[in-house]
């Protein structure tokens, strides 16, 4: 006789991540909203580090973590709502500022551009899982 396993019709759910606003804990995004980017060039891909007259390729550095997300627009994004082009976004409950927006476009920490971008910093929220 076989032994019947109930937990292989049952789908097991992974936790979801979901970012918090710092201050107040309000949600203000989730691992569905963000925008996943192609890493850039690093320090390479910024305008003052091509000036500076440095060799790029003497210095490679680790790469190091992007220091933001980027989102899709949320309707909690009130300039977005009142039809700006670029402005700082705030919480909705607490006005903590969780980083800025441009419909042209912004460019990561890490080098690579995004376009448009709604970005949130990390240092400004908290991840957690649900």
């Amino acid at each position: 006789m076989e032994a019947t396993n109930n937990t292989d019709s049952e789908p097991v759910s992974k936790p979801q991540l979901i970012y918090r606003c710092k201050r107040c804990r309000r949600i203000v995004a989730s691992e569905e909203t963000i925008v996943p980017h192609e890493r850039g060039k690093g320090e390479a891909s910024f305008k003052w580090r091509k000036r500076s007259g440095h060799n790029i390729g003497d210095e490679e550095k680790g790469s190091t973590q992007c220091s933001s997300i980027f989102v899709e627009p949320l309707k909690w994004m009130q300039p977005v709502q009142e039809g700006y082009v670029e402005e700082k976004l705030q919480c909705m409950s607490c006005k903590s500022r969780l980083g800025s927006f441009n419909w042209a476009g912004m460019q990561c920490n890490c080098g690579a551009w995004v376009n448009p971008a709604f970005q949130l910093h990390k240092s400004r929220l908290d991840e957690c899982y649900m």
